[in-house]
């Protein structure tokens, strides 16, 4: 029988959460207890059972255990409170890279120093002190002494854009196998126009007419002797026709290049080629040889081929090869200093100017409309001529000379006017 007080003289009751009043034992409804309830003392000393795991609640604050972390080895400038207590190689290395090697181990309660360049933005001007700070004292101190600092790097020379002369050449023929222009070491130019070859000199702008080969024959080709006496002159009546055709400096080799994509290299002992290159891919109109270094020959193909190729023809072996992307033209090399010039047809019709032989490119130049198929240059070697089907010749001034290596400057030689060869 349960005993109930009445309604006036009833207890507010306690509202335990089921799970506590599980711990607890406790009756839910009130504190009586019914006929299985274990009585007030045992209640009380009996402890509360620990949850399943399965019912376990978990927050989400999480509070590492400190002891097992380790991180006194990272306490290289130890407070006076907690001094570091573990001195591995690793803390004695580390502290060495980031204090210098003469850093002392870290401060004890008797001995604080804190490093107060640590996070220091302002420039410190003491001597340094770790090995990289060291070094590259040292390296300030060997180059700041005078007479010691290296000089500053050259700037790249400078190559005028634009041609300082320009002639007019009627009838300028744009074909690719045809070699109109040339230079002679005494400063006059040959030039084959239709059936005709003119002289121009360079000292007065002087135009001759040489030779009229008649209405039925045409001029293929002009080359002076070494001397600058003599000319001779290719005509289309010939039964030997060839793209490019180069003596050596020294007169003892003789390089043909024809529409057989073939680089022959001749010499005066034999009837037949020393020499059969066939690696390009397009007839060989451009060929020079190396002023700098025997041997050293230099080619270039047609639109097919667009490349450059530099040969020792001692053993025939290909140097080097660079492809220009355009037809290869004419080649020729500058005796003041280890470069060269290239001119090319379809199909940006430039100029180029390439150091040997690293084939870095000092300059490149536009100008013509049409293929540059011609190419010459003065005796002085600072100055080329150039020829196109768009019936011009323009003089550039793109390289150095011997004792100053800088452009000459015009001095009146050369009129910018544009004037007739004929």
């Amino acid at each position: 029988m349960t005993l109930a007080a009445p309604a006036s003289d009833a207890k507010p009751r306690l509202n335990v959460p089921p799970s506590m009043a599980a711990a607890l034992r406790l009756d839910p409804v009130g504190l009586g207890a019914g006929p299985s309830t274990p009585s007030p003392s045992r209640r009380l000393a009996e402890p509360p059972k620990t949850p399943s795991p399965s019912k376990t609640t978990y927050s989400d604050r999480f509070i590492p255990c400190r002891s097992s972390s380790r991180l006194q080895n990272f306490a290289l400038l130890d407070s006076p409170l907690s001094p570091a207590k573990d001195d591995t190689p690793y803390s004695r290395l580390l502290r060495a890279e980031l204090f210098g090697p003469d850093s002392p181990k870290p401060a004890t309660a008797a001995s604080a120093s804190p490093n107060t360049n640590l996070f220091r933005f302002k420039k410190d001007h003491s001597a340094p002190t770790s090995p990289f700070a060291k070094a590259a004292a040292a390296h300030h101190d060997c180059t700041a002494g005078s007479g010691d600092a290296p000089s500053p790097q050259k700037p790249p020379r400078k190559v005028p854009k634009t041609p300082h002369k320009v002639l007019d050449a009627p009838s300028l023929q744009d074909d690719f196998y045809l070699n109109l222009v040339d230079w002679s070491s005494q400063n006059v130019l040959a030039v084959g126009l239709g059936t005709c070859v003119y002289l121009w000199s360079a000292s007065n702008s002087k135009v001759t007419k040489l030779c009229d080969l008649g209405p039925r024959d045409s001029v293929c080709a002009v080359h002076w002797s070494r001397e600058g006496s003599y000319l001779s002159i290719g005509t289309g009546l010939g039964d030997v026709q060839v793209c490019g055709l180069k003596w050596s400096h020294d007169d003892r080799e003789l390089a043909s290049g024809g529409n057989d994509n073939q680089l022959l290299v001749w010499n005066q002992r034999s009837q037949q080629p020393v020499l059969q290159l066939t690696e390009h891919t397009a007839a060989v109109k451009a060929i020079a040889w190396s002023p700098h270094q025997q041997g050293l020959l230099a080619s270039g193909g047609g639109t097919a081929d667009r490349c450059i190729r530099f040969w020792n023809t001692a053993n025939g072996n290909v140097l080097n090869s660079i492809d220009t992307g355009s037809q290869v033209c004419n080649l020729a090399w500058c005796k003041n200093v280890n470069e060269l010039v290239s001119t090319h047809g379809y199909s940006q019709n430039q100029i180029m100017v390439w150091k040997y032989p690293s084939m870095s490119k000092v300059a490149t130049l536009t100008g013509h409309t049409m293929r540059v198929l011609y190419l010459a240059s003065s005796p002085d070697g600072q100055t080329i001529v150039t020829g196109a089907g768009d019936e011009t010749l323009r003089f550039w001034n793109i390289f150095p000379s011997v004792k100053t290596q800088t452009p000459v400057r015009d001095i009146g030689l050369w009129s910018f006017s544009r004037s007739h060869i004929r």
